[in-house]
């Protein structure tokens, strides 16, 4: 905190913190939010959904009940949350922050939530929910490497800059050139939905502690979760039956508890699996952040 400028945060229209899971992004902008009198406000696209608190690193109610928190575990894991849906909830959040005089702590570790914030959405229409779910229907009965063979041949630029195992960028890219006939990045050049915080009037900061460090913090945390209850936490979530493919469920940690519940591995190696995903995740966190937000002022 000794490092931070204070005096700079408390001038700024908000304060952007981001960084890789277990960075200490959530320490900081609960400590910022207390001394400025601010709201802290979810950047994390895990962290949207209820049921699963302890897995995806919420804050808990003791850090909640000495600040305000914001857009924390308000959807319904049954839904699908975009980021344009999260814009709006912040779009409106804002201007409600803005007439009590308390200033927003925004923090995660969702890139395009921030970019969203920052620099504006693509103006690419809604979905027709028909077409979406004959998408989904197609990825349910075929490999992901047919529909992306499919993508290729209506959008060979989008494709080449898509892995083919990455399903969820194949099925988005696939369902906006069935809807709309133009590949996404045709939309993604049009002008959209502005900013609401221009990068100038934010005070941005990015946590990036030492790789070693960062791992270690992973290892421990998990530990910490499962001592927290996460077993059980997760017990109760796939008991509601929820579709596989629903963002919620991508939730780190949450197949490879549940093959413990299962009986499928124990409970050592489900963690030792699950620090694992998360070092991965942790790791394209970075790239995201040092490709797409390389200007914003790091905080080892």
């Amino acid at each position: 905190m000794n490092s931070i400028d204070l005096d700079a945060a408390r001038r700024a229209r908000a304060v952007l913190i981001a960084g890789p899971t277990a960075s200490g992004k959530s320490a900081l902008a609960l400590e910022l939010a207390e001394r400025l009198g601010g709201t802290v406000v979810n950047a994390d696209s895990m962290q949207v959904y209820d049921g699963l608190r302890i897995l995806t690193a919420r804050p808990g109610r003791e850090e909640e009940a000495r600040v305000p928190h914001a857009l924390y575990g308000h959807v319904d894991p049954a839904r699908r949350y975009s980021v344009a849906q999260w814009r709006e909830d912040l779009a409106a959040l804002l201007q409600s922050l803005r007439t009590e005089g308390r200033p927003p702590v925004v923090v995660g570790g969702t890139g395009l939530y921030f970019m969203a914030l920052t620099e504006g959405l693509a103006a690419v229409p809604p979905i027709d929910p028909a077409i979406r779910d004959a998408v989904a229907a197609r990825a349910a009965e075929e490999p992901l490497a047919a529909l992306h063979a499919a993508l290729a041949a209506r959008d060979p630029e989008g494709a080449a800059r898509i892995r083919p195992t990455d399903r969820t960028r194949v099925l988005r890219a696939l369902e906006v050139v069935e809807a709309t006939g133009r590949p996404l990045a045709a939309w993604h050049a049009e002008a959209g939905a502005a900013p609401l915080v221009a990068p100038a009037e934010a005070f941005r900061l990015v946590l990036d502690p030492p790789r070693d460090l960062l791992y270690r913090r992973i290892g421990d945390r998990f530990a910490a979760m499962l001592e927290a209850g996460a077993l059980g936490e997760v017990e109760a979530f796939l008991a509601r039956g929820l579709d596989a493919e629903l963002p919620a469920m991508k939730a780190v940690g949450l197949r490879e508890l549940g093959l413990a519940l299962a009986g499928g591995i124990g409970i050592e190696e489900a963690a030792a699996r699950a620090a694992m995903e998360t070092r991965r995740y942790a790791k394209r966190q970075g790239t995201w952040l040092r490709n797409r937000m390389a200007d914003w002022p790091r905080l080892r």
